[in-house]
């Protein structure tokens, strides 16, 4: 098509509107898991003047995500690939989410980093849960980020019998060393990776958690956080247009936190 590629990976409240902030004049390609959705979404950015192309995956799954960024390359120049697919632990098993949230980032970096073009950036998002992660020693944070994606969740502590919740916390963790580990080799293609943690999000999955046994503890957070409110998909898209763009052009291999101080309220405040 001869336009520059934008990839959204998963559909929700934020993925939508990173593609509304991000696609103009691009090729918007936009995958998930949920083919329903992917349409639903599709038709409606397509409708608002957006140039959609959709394609199905499964991000824990290998060649699902390579046919992905083979199918993005196809396009045309991969600059901007922004990876939102995830599960919550308030509905998914401890094995869901260790496959679609640690492994499918894994997966991701790897095939993308294969096809993004010099000059593009990408960003994961991940979640201000990976800060309440039970602490990891040296070795431990190395494997995360260092062991490939084939043998990742055979690491002795990542433990498949563990609570959901528990295992959220290290994936996203683990997404914020793995985004580290990766900027190198982003980087020797002259692009650049990092990663976005969310605070809670009023989006579908965060309306859940809230509803969710662990919702009096997320209202707390944000009744003692600075802002004192919940955040907006938009709040996220914004910060990813930032790492995206070219006022970000030295920032690659980070987390940026935007979680509407929570974390600093529950650690120093309140």
């Amino acid at each position: 098509m001869g336009s520059n590629v934008l990839v959204v990976i998963g559909v929700g409240g934020m993925g939508q509107a990173i593609a509304r902030r991000q696609g103009a004049g691009k090729t918007v390609l936009l995958a998930d898991f949920n083919e329903a959705v992917l349409k639903s979404v599709a038709a409606q950015l397509t409708g608002e003047g957006h140039n959609v192309v959709t394609q199905q995956v499964d991000v824990s799954s290998g060649p699902s995500v390579a046919a992905l960024a083979g199918a993005a390359a196809d396009l045309g120049a991969v600059t901007d690939v922004v990876h939102t697919a995830g599960v919550s632990p308030v509905h998914a098993s401890t094995s869901a989410v260790l496959n679609v949230d640690l492994l499918g980032v894994a997966l991701v970096l790897e095939e993308f980093g294969r096809v993004i073009a010099s000059g593009g950036a990408g960003v994961v998002i991940s979640s201000m849960a990976g800060y309440f992660a039970a602490p990891l020693d040296a070795e431990q944070e190395r494997a995360l980020a260092t062991t490939s994606s084939g043998d990742l969740l055979d690491l002795p502590f990542v433990d498949a019998d563990a609570d959901p919740g528990r295992s959220y916390s290290l994936a996203k963790r683990g997404n914020h060393f793995r985004v580290q580990a990766a900027s190198a080799s982003w980087g020797a293609r002259g692009a650049r990776i990092n990663s976005i943690s969310p605070g809670v999000i009023s989006t579908p999955m965060g309306q859940a958690e809230l509803a969710g046994d662990s919702g009096a503890g997320m209202r707390a957070m944000v009744a003692g956080s600075a802002t004192r409110r919940v955040g907006t998909p938009d709040d996220i898209a914004d910060a990813v247009a930032f790492l995206l763009g070219p006022t970000a052009s030295f920032i690659s291999g980070t987390d940026l936190l935007v979680d509407g101080g929570a974390i600093a309220g529950v650690r120093y405040n309140r």
